[in-house]
């Protein structure tokens, strides 16, 4: 028998109860997608999203500057595939010298939709050309990574990380202007341009915070151990609504005139604070799993309580705490949505303002599954950087690559 009839037949139809089960969801399935396909292809009308793919990406950049966000985009291409080529290619990830993991299906899956998207919603061509460029740039410089990666020096592989920060600050200057270039205030950035900058500013500063706010409520020192405790309840205990209100509203009463930020880093800072009480959490979990003989054991070894923390202890419980911090990303990324409800034009804020045209009325659900598809393709890539980050940190994994 064919092995994969012999698969079907094992996972789907081993018992006449299973039989059942199996055929019962695969007609619901069958007759869900069969409706789907017909009403996407034949009932929805997709001009809404043509019309408006440029609002909904940028919002209302100014269309002079926005080759700055394509020079942008190709260096976080290239970033991502190098990464990612580094990932895949580690002995504790695959072995098999493939151009392509069996294990990356859902990676490719995510590259695929990532080609289509641009032809199914009928953008213009440069812009389909552009963005395919984008992606084969990413496909090569993950091969090239994966090829020729595991030969660099290791000094050279321990810089790369920095890369990150430099990328980032090079992508704010290039956003907003500067060393040359034409400001473009904040009050013009929307769509998925502010969507990602407000998670992505969030996710690099709660991460430290929240480090530091888990080692403060296991600290000795009352007044440190008390005020992380107190801080992390009172943001816990508070809904992210309520919070980014008071951040729009009270700055300005509380800072002298002048002094207020940008209403765009007011959200970004309280989405920052909120992020790190629940990444505290996060963290104090995975110190709670590694035992105190490591650290007894790294201090007989003559090592300061910094150095054992910061060398032995940290490293294991972020590692346990990887996949609880992963979700908290996603999470945070997901609650940027409730910047709509205070004024900024992020994607959500964005797609309602396109609904509101009296042009495009009653082209809810094509609006809301474009952003169902944005999301789940950024928490995607979220989830597989972690997955492959993960099998990389599994200590079990040393063994069977040594």
């Amino acid at each position: 028998m064919n092995p994969l009839l012999r698969r079907l037949r094992q996972d789907l139809f081993a018992t006449p109860a299973d039989s059942l089960l199996s055929i019962a969801l695969l007609a619901i399935l069958a007759s869900g997608s069969t409706a789907f396909l017909h009403w996407a292809f034949s009932r929805a009308q997709w001009a809404v999203i043509q019309a408006n793919s440029t609002l909904f990406a940028l919002g209302r950049y100014p269309i002079e500057q926005q080759w700055r966000l394509w020079l942008l985009t190709a260096l976080l291409a290239a970033a991502a595939g190098i990464g990612w080529g580094m990932l895949r290619s580690h002995p504790r990830t695959d072995r098999s010298g493939r151009l392509w993991p069996a294990n990356d299906r859902i990676a490719a899956l995510l590259l695929l939709l990532s080609l289509a998207l641009p032809w199914a919603l009928g953008l213009a061509l440069p812009i389909q050309l552009r963005w395919w460029a984008l992606s084969g740039l990413l496909l090569l410089l993950r091969w090239l990574a994966g090829r020729f990666g595991p030969g660099l020096p290791p000094a050279l592989k321990r810089l790369l990380p920095l890369g990150l920060p430099l990328l980032y600050l090079i992508g704010m200057l290039l956003i907003g202007g500067g060393l040359g270039l034409a400001p473009v205030p904040p009050s013009e950035w929307g769509g998925l341009l502010l969507t990602l900058l407000q998670a992505s500013f969030a996710i690099l500063l709660c991460f430290p915070l929240g480090v530091l706010l888990a080692l403060g409520r296991r600290s000795d020192l009352p007044l440190l151990r008390w005020g992380s405790v107190i801080y992390i309840e009172f943001i816990r205990g508070a809904p992210l609504i309520t919070l980014l209100f008071l951040g729009q509203n009270m700055l300005g009463f509380l800072l002298p005139g002048g002094m207020a930020p940008e209403r765009v880093w007011r959200a970004a800072w309280v989405l920052t604070l909120f992020a790190a009480a629940y990444l505290a959490e996060a963290v104090r979990s995975g110190l709670a799993a590694v035992p105190r003989g490591q650290v007894e054991a790294a201090r007989s070894l003559g090592l300061s309580l910094p150095q054992a923390f910061s060398t032995v202890v940290l490293p294991q419980a972020l590692r346990v705490a990887l996949p609880s911090m992963v979700g908290q990303f996603i999470s945070l990324l997901q609650d940027t949505t409730l910047l709509s409800l205070i004024g900024l034009m992020e994607l959500l804020g964005t797609a309602r303002t396109v609904m509101a045209n009296p042009a495009f009325l009653g082209k809810n659900a094509e609006v809301y599954l474009t952003l169902a598809v944005l999301f789940w393709c950024c928490c995607a890539a979220l989830g597989l950087g972690s997955r492959a980050l993960e099998r990389r940190l599994d200590p079990a994994a040393v063994v069977r690559s040594g």
